[in-house]
């Protein structure tokens, strides 16, 4: 069974030097979780370790990506630059081991015009395999108009976008996640919770928008088994008659996103997902060097899954081959 993991992180020195220059209005403060040798280590690395986690963890190929805040924090002017150099270095660790590496772009968000242009250059001229954003940059939403040519550029590509977490917004953060020490708010804001919701509800915001009515095949992922809200599709009915949305809003979740555990391992998760949305919907993702997968533990996770020979195939990577077929 070839298993291919979607959400597998990197991090080159240029970048991170780029974001720790930031000052601290727009610095990410979830930029504390990798501060130390070994995570910044396992970013950086491209081929030995990586290699061989890949291997004890049982994960054939990994999709790359750049972690968290991505370019959503740097100036437009600085983003589309290092965006361009970003995804050149994916594109070559792609194309040194073309068996164990794909690639997700990374886009300069804060131009959106300019993530659109970087979106087709990844794809067309790099053979990258969609991107991976990272839902709001600054104050303006997912939904934002601004992101329309993004999201023109996707449904034209015919190429995933993959949304991962990122901190809420200092006002909800204020509101919602402090009083408990600068430790605790970080990771009550981020990887805690504060991550999740900000995600899910970013993706409700962008159907409620309209954007998947103009764009009916633009495809979205979502990790750790769909950012809490896709657990909640009964409850959103309440918004179908207060929307004029074309389809109950459960139906972009089941026809629009795909998912992935994220390195959440748990078997409980997988069987809602599957119940929810169906097989076809579900991808694989490790999420490292995050999360240690152990020996075997990617590879074994699916193996015990209570499910049919052919299901386990399309989660390890049929569906992923299926969604990124051009």
């Amino acid at each position: 069974m070839k298993i291919i993991a979607l959400e597998e992180h990197l991090a080159n020195q240029e970048v991170l030097d780029a974001w720790r220059a930031l000052p601290p209005g727009y610095q990410d403060d979830s930029l504390e979780i990798f501060d130390e040798p070994l995570i910044e280590a396992r970013l950086a690395d491209l081929a030995g370790e990586r290699i061989r986690s890949m291997d004890d963890a049982g994960v054939d190929v990994q999709v790359l990506s750049l972690t968290t805040p991505g370019m959503a924090n740097l100036k437009a002017t600085a983003a589309v630059s290092l965006a361009r150099r970003t995804n050149d270095l994916i594109a070559e660790t792609v194309a040194a081991k073309p068996d164990r590496f794909e690639g997700f772009a990374t886009l300069p968000t804060p131009d959106p015009e300019a993530a659109a242009a970087e979106l087709r250059r990844a794809v067309e001229t790099l053979g990258l395999k969609g991107a991976m954003i990272f839902g709001r940059v600054g104050e303006r939403n997912m939904d934002h108009p601004s992101f329309r040519p993004l999201y023109e550029a996707a449904a034209q590509l015919r190429v995933p976008l993959y949304v991962h977490p990122q901190l809420p917004c200092r006002a909800v953060r204020d509101a919602y996640y402090t009083g408990f020490g600068p430790q605790v708010e970080v990771a009550f804001a981020g990887p805690g919770i504060g991550w999740h919701y900000e995600t899910g509800v970013q993706l409700i915001r962008l159907i409620l928008s309209g954007t998947l009515d103009r764009h009916p095949d633009l495809q979205f992922i979502l990790g750790h088994w769909g950012e809490v809200v896709l657990f909640y599709l009964e409850r959103m009915a309440f918004l179908d008659g207060a929307s004029s949305l074309h389809r109950p809003l459960r139906d972009y979740f089941r026809q629009n996103v795909s998912y992935t555990p994220s390195g959440i391992f748990n078997h409980e998760y997988l069987r809602r997902t599957v119940k929810a949305v169906g097989v076809e919907r579900v991808l694989f993702s490790a999420d490292y060097p995050f999360i240690d997968a152990g020996l075997g533990g990617a590879r074994g996770f699916l193996e015990q899954a209570e499910l049919a020979p052919r299901e386990k195939e399309l989660i390890a990577h049929g569906n992923w081959e299926r969604l990124t077929a051009r």
